[in-house]
């Protein structure tokens, strides 16, 4: 049999005619869906607007992580943790704060702050021989920056002897390397003091200018002592005119070599010129030592950098009025001063 669009007819009275027999039931179906389904919606609202059940914070301080992280598991409590370095080697893997403290009431799956123990930051004494003593007093106060009780700390007083090693080298430690911490431990260490009577060559600052003059210091194992008075004949201002002993004498390493530098009565460039001194203590061993120079401006710019065994130091400068000259040993401030020409003309 062969179907024929035309044979699909609606009929449009029968469909009237079984709605009005059914029309009850169609129309009580359809309020009956919206009902529940409006129910439902406001069920569900105020199931949302039901406060979560309220818990108390245990006391978690001083577990370990997987079993404080159970104990907040059974309180539907969440954690959020952080990582940190302690002091203690035994503490590893264990609570050092929360947040909230214990006790507090909060509402279930709440997340709560946990500070958690990475252990120490060292566990075993490294081998420090050969180390310069300075740079590992350094590297020791950044490693424990935040401890209040350092695991690991240099003995104080050092003790110091003569070698053929550069000054200030690691000779000897106690505990040795390797030994494993497990408290604080204090390093007991021999440092080198550098050759005994070791000899250096005295540079011939004669006829230098100040900036030659500092530059020559920083290549140098003698100390200068330099006073300053006017130019005399045809002496030139600003310059070195004379030292004792002569340049290419050869003395013993720290020997104090006095210099004079002729300074001008008036500066020819705008400078102030003058002579930094400062009595420092004295070292166990030659330290590093840097003057820089703090323009008015703010510009900060290195003067000198130069070994020191301590006592009296003197350095030349021609720099401008207002500059503030900034001592530093071993990398940290120890004074500061401020460059004025009325200081220059009472010292003439």
């Amino acid at each position: 049999m062969k179907f024929q669009l035309s044979d699909l007819r609606i009929d449009f009275d029968e469909l009237v005619r079984k709605y009005n027999e059914n029309s009850r039931i169609i129309i009580g179906t359809a309020l009956a869906v919206l009902l529940a389904a409006a129910g439902t919606g406001v069920a569900v609202f105020f199931l949302a607007l039901r406060p979560a059940e309220k818990v108390m914070v245990p006391d978690i301080r001083g577990k370990d992580l997987p079993v404080a992280l159970i104990e907040m598991q059974n309180r539907e409590l969440y954690p959020k943790i952080q990582l940190r370095y302690s002091d203690n080697p035994h503490d590893k893997g264990t609570i050092l704060e929360q947040q909230p403290s214990p006790g507090s009431i909060v509402k279930a799956g709440r997340r709560i702050n946990l500070v958690v123990s990475r252990g120490v930051i060292v566990d075993r004494v490294e081998n420090y021989l050969g180390q310069n003593i300075d740079e590992l007093k350094i590297h020791l106060q950044a490693l424990f920056s935040s401890s209040a009780n350092p695991l690991l700390s240099v003995a104080e007083p050092l003790m110091y002897r003569y070698s053929a090693e550069a000054a200030g080298t690691i000779l000897e430690q106690d505990p040795p390397p390797d030994t494993p911490i497990t408290a604080p431990v204090k390093l007991t260490l021999a440092v080198s003091r550098g050759p005994q009577n070791d000899q250096a060559k005295v540079p011939d600052v004669t006829g230098l200018t100040i900036r030659q003059v500092l530059a020559a210091m920083e290549e140098s194992q003698v100390l200068f002592d330099f006073t300053a008075r006017a130019p005399e004949g045809d002496e030139t201002a600003g310059t070195v005119v004379s030292q004792m002993p002569a340049g290419g004498s050869t003395v013993t390493t720290w020997t104090r070599v006095p210099a004079v530098v002729a300074m001008p009565a008036k500066s020819p460039d705008g400078k102030v010129y003058g002579i930094l001194a400062e009595n420092l203590p004295v070292y166990p061993y030659p330290f590093q030592i840097r003057i820089d120079a703090v323009s008015p401006q703010g510009e900060r710019k290195p003067l000198v950098s130069l070994k020191h065994p301590g006592g009296p130091l003197t350095v030349p400068y021609a720099l401008e009025e207002g500059t503030v000259l900034v001592l530093n040993i071993l990398n940290k401030e120890a004074a500061s001063f401020e460059v004025r020409a009325e200081q220059t003309e009472a010292a003439e």
